[in-house]
């Protein structure tokens, strides 16, 4: 069993109430919070990386648990993302973990989300910023909620560490106005539309 041992973890919150332009009918909350672990599989060649996910599903659900309560609750939550970054001596490939654990919890615990949870990955080291997507948690061709959240640790990742990342939003972009499928017309059914 693979060891991910958690480090730290740290949340990120920001309301946005307007964008130059008059204050929105209602402000845009965005939220992302980040863990960083040792990665197990740093500077080391390893051929079966897949079965090491669900040693991570725990993080996922307890990241999820966290990120929903610093919104204040489930109530209203209508987008998220993911992302990952690996340190010096990981490889892309080990960000890949955090498609199924990361994305997976958001949609478990956000009851009917259908759309494919939007996700990015890169290396880099102590300081590097990444931005986690943000789409629609039902549709993804929501344009309203097109958006990115960057987020950046100082002291992370480093050498042999894993940055996983999750985000979540409440509303559209403050004055949305490239039309598109609006929010209120997704039928949910297939995760697109």
């Amino acid at each position: 069993m693979p060891d991910f041992t958690l480090r730290k973890m740290m949340t990120f919150i920001e309301t946005i109430h307007h964008e130059n332009g008059p204050v929105g009918d209602q402000p845009r909350c965005r939220a992302a919070i980040v863990a960083i672990v040792a990665n197990p599989f740093a500077g080391v060649w390893q051929e079966d990386l897949q079965s090491a996910m669900d040693d991570l599903n725990p993080l996922g659900l307890q990241m999820t648990d966290a990120l929903i309560d610093a919104l204040g609750g489930i109530e209203g939550i209508d987008g998220y993302g993911k992302a990952a970054l690996a340190g010096e001596d990981g490889e892309l490939e080990h960000t890949a973990l955090w498609h199924v654990p990361g994305g997976y919890a958001m949609r478990e615990r956000l009851g009917e989300a259908k759309a494919i949870v939007p996700s990015t990955m890169k290396v880099g080291g102590p300081g590097t910023p990444i931005d986690i997507p943000l789409g629609h948690i039902n549709a993804a061709y929501v344009r309203s909620h097109f958006d990115a959240m960057e987020v950046r640790l100082p002291d992370a990742p480093r050498s042999g560490e894993l940055m996983f990342a999750l985000a979540m939003s409440r509303g559209p972009r403050i004055h949305y106005r490239m039309g598109g499928l609006q929010a209120d017309e997704v039928k949910g059914e297939d995760g697109l539309r």
